[in-house]
């Protein structure tokens, strides 16, 4: 897809006139994102469901627009330069829970909290998605990053996604053809050739004590373990057989601070706004861990986050300041 070079005076006005007020533009990514940091983007699109969620992309993708779709803002780092593009905030969030098959499922739109679709099923006694009820992000962003927490993870309960392709229209998409793997999907190491706009999970009837205290056990469990305030969520996946946090910590880095951004005393893997961070300041920071975790452990952490954007200017600062 080939991108315009001025997108205010080619794809604006287009969407101006077909969107009217529906169309924010110069949006501060910040104030969409779990981290609270993010540059501008040209234009901003609330989908309310997945139907507009198809319609507002088959424009775009006419239009030959650069577009980014988000949802809760959480697992993604845009840059300080911000998005030079369209982003589409997905606020698709219905929720179908089918009691009357063998097999019971849980239908969502792209854009409903994974948490709370894990909570509903729960309560009506459903059983196999209880690690989901302590997970920030979407279904939408579960489906694509293969999203997990205690032993499980998405691809153990999907049955089928909807997908939108530019060309090919809407399809069903098997969980076999997501091609999962730990963290990752073929939708994820191919970013933007489609959207997720639903997905079903199936699960089973259990018991509703053991339901709930699985579920009560989880989150004291997240509570524990992981601090409060703005972040991403986990910043590096876990390296086989390792744990990311244990690396960072192993190498002086718990505490570690950059301009706003800090290391997480609680877990190392967490990378918290303290104090105003900018993108910068995270980006810097990710690549003090990387480099210190290899120079004192030969491993090569890879992000779980995904990086929109140009972090090459403005993300010099090489060193941190514990406080």
């Amino acid at each position: 897809m080939t991108q315009p070079t001025d997108l205010s005076s080619s794809i604006i006005p287009t969407l101006r006139e077909k969107y009217g007020e529906l169309l924010q533009e110069n949006v501060v990514l910040a104030n969409y994102t779990t981290a609270k940091v993010g540059g501008p983007a040209d234009a901003l699109i609330v989908a309310s469901s997945s139907q507009e969620l198809e319609d507002i992309f088959t424009t775009l993708w006419k239009l030959n627009c650069p577009v980014r779709l988000l949802a809760s803002g959480a697992n993604v780092l845009f840059s300080d330069a911000g998005f030079r593009g369209v982003v589409v905030l997905n606020h698709a969030r219905n929720v179908k829970i089918d009691l009357h098959h063998e097999t019971p499922s849980v239908w969502a739109e792209s854009g409903a909290n994974l948490a709370s679709m894990a909570r509903q099923a729960g309560l009506r006694n459903l059983t196999g998605m209880e690690w989901a009820t302590t997970v920030p992000g979407s279904v939408g962003g579960a489906v694509y990053g293969n999203a997990g927490a205690f032993g499980s993870n998405t691809a153990a309960s999907l049955k089928v996604a909807e997908i939108l392709h530019p060309t090919e229209g809407k399809q069903e998409w098997p969980v076999e053809k997501l091609e999962y793997g730990y963290r990752t999907s073929w939708l994820k190491r191919n970013p933007g050739k489609v959207i997720i706009l639903s997905a079903r999970f199936e699960l089973s009837s259990g018991q509703p004590e053991a339901i709930q205290a699985k579920m009560s056990e989880f989150s004291a469990r997240r509570r524990e373990t992981q601090p409060q305030g703005a972040s991403m969520g986990s910043t590096f996946k876990n390296p086989e057989g390792d744990y990311a946090a244990r690396l960072i910590e192993a190498a002086g880095l718990k505490g570690t601070r950059v301009g706003g951004a800090q290391i997480s005393e609680k877990h190392a893997n967490f990378f918290i706004n303290v104090n105003n961070a900018t993108a910068s300041d995270y980006y810097s920071l990710i690549q003090l861990a990387k480099s210190r975790v290899s120079e004192a452990f030969g491993v090569s952490l890879e992000l779980e986050i995904e990086l929109v954007g140009d972090f090459s200017v403005g993300s010099q600062k090489s060193s941190g300041n514990r406080e």
